[in-house]
């Protein structure tokens, strides 16, 4: 831990995170309220703070704008955590209690609900360990939301349009689903309406929970289909109850449901490609000549918090794949990025590599080497030479070649046959893990 000054008898804060909900004080248990009650310093937003009661002798210090970079600054001046520390000595822009007796200093923080529900909480564990932190929570807004409209709240599907947009909530539209959308402000509600409209949950009932849990609550119900655009109270969380087809997240999605000039992985060979790529949460996947992006969005649809960077060279067909990542309500997880192999090295290594288009031995060599061990490979090839080059991969790297020819049935005059597709090529090849590299 060089480059920053500590002071002698320096000890890391610990961290009090109180969560408090619209009904303030007055709905704080006994835990809570002896924590603030004994607190030194508390850190709010300054609607948080306002709802303190005036026993609360604590400075009362509001977030500043971005709260992200306010809380980054405090968590660095108070921890001696690696990923934390700054080339310079500790300051006084923040208060700090450092005992002489060398015992831990404690912050105080107010959180909206549940702080380990979309929460401060979360931010604050994640840069300093569970060990420093003591969380009380209240009920979350999507608890509160539940109880209000008597749903089971296991089986209610949450969305947040405060970390993503609106559109997020697409991939979880299905008939019969329920769904709790965290707002960003006052006019997510219309957005999600029109959304639904959008995609066929016209007869979907949205109804709009507004400050919840406080003197003012307040409930707004209405179909999508006539919903209007007037804002709703900035504090809001939306109910949807589905009304429209039954939707699947499984691959082979018809290709009219992409915006694409001719160069598509058809809808029979993606759901294979998709299924061999094998999404998981969390993962991140580059796509290499993503062209319309259908893979890619294919994979995001079936990755929950998966990412994907998608390299492409071609300008119209880039602008497109935004477009169709946007309507599937996965765009906030794509990444757009140039061609290959010039772009490759500017991308963090990826979990899974699909190649697509515009493959060669140096970006194959590359693609393969960027992938982390026990990563999964898979590419298409529909030129011989493309063919070729994979057929030697898999000679040296290993895997499973399959050729995919797939016909479908065509009129043929006044009659019918089976028109057969290209034949595909795929490769599908797991890099070793570490150990076995070494072995």
């Amino acid at each position: 831990m060089t480059g920053r000054f500590v002071p002698a008898g320096f000890v890391p804060a610990r961290f009090v995170i109180v969560g408090i909900g619209a009904d303030g004080w007055d709905g704080l248990a006994g835990r809570a309220r002896t924590a603030l009650l004994e607190a030194n310093t508390v850190y709010g937003s300054a609607r948080q703070l306002a709802l303190l009661d005036d026993a609360v002798t604590a400075d009362r210090i509001a977030w500043r704008s971005p709260m992200s970079a306010h809380l980054r600054e405090l968590l660095t001046d108070h921890s001696l955590t690696d990923h934390s520390l700054t080339d310079h000595s500790p300051t006084d822009q923040f208060p700090t209690d450092h005992s002489p007796t060398g015992e831990a200093p404690t912050i105080h923080v107010l959180a909206s609900g549940d702080p380990m529900f979309h929460g401060v909480g979360s931010s604050i564990v994640k840069a300093i360990g569970r060990d420093r932190v003591t969380v009380i929570p209240a009920p979350s807004s999507v608890s509160l939301a539940a109880a209000e409209l008597g749903w089971d709240l296991a089986g209610t599907r949450i969305v947040s349009a405060v970390t993503a947009p609106p559109e997020a909530v697409v991939p979880e539209l299905s008939d019969g689903v329920r769904i709790l959308v965290l707002s960003r402000d006052g006019s997510t509600p219309a957005a999600l309406a029109r959304i639904c409209r959008d995609h066929g949950f016209g007869w979907t009932t949205i109804t709009v929970l507004a400050n919840l849990g406080g003197p003012d609550q307040h409930l707004r119900d209405g179909l999508a289909r006539t919903w209007d655009d007037a804002p709703s109270a900035p504090l809001n969380v939306v109910a949807l109850d589905c009304v429209g087809p039954a939707r699947s997240s499984a691959p082979g999605l018809p290709d009219d449901d992409f915006e694409n000039d001719g160069q598509l992985t058809k809808a029979t060979v993606r759901a294979l490609t998709v299924s061999a790529l094998r999404p998981a949460p969390g993962q991140l996947m580059w796509d290499v000549g993503a062209g319309s992006g259908s893979v890619g969005i294919e994979w995001l649809r079936a990755s929950r918090e998966g990412r994907v960077i998608a390299f492409e060279a071609d300008a119209g067909r880039a602008a497109a794949l935004v477009r169709n990542a946007d309507r599937h309500g996965v765009g906030h997880r794509l990444t757009l990025a140039g061609p290959v192999p010039a772009s490759l090295a500017q991308a963090p290594d990826p979990d899974t590599v699909f190649l697509g288009g515009g493959v060669d031995a140096d970006v194959l060599d590359a693609a393969w080497d960027a992938l982390l061990p026990g990563g999964r490979l898979v590419g298409n090839a529909v030129a011989v030479e493309t063919q070729e080059l994979f057929v030697a991969a898999h000679r040296r790297l290993g895997g499973t070649l399959t050729r995919l020819a797939p016909e479908h049935h065509a009129a043929l005059g006044r009659l019918h046959a089976w028109r057969p597709a290209l034949p595909i090529i795929q490769w599908v090849a797991v890099k070793p893990a570490a150990a076995q590299e070494d072995s």
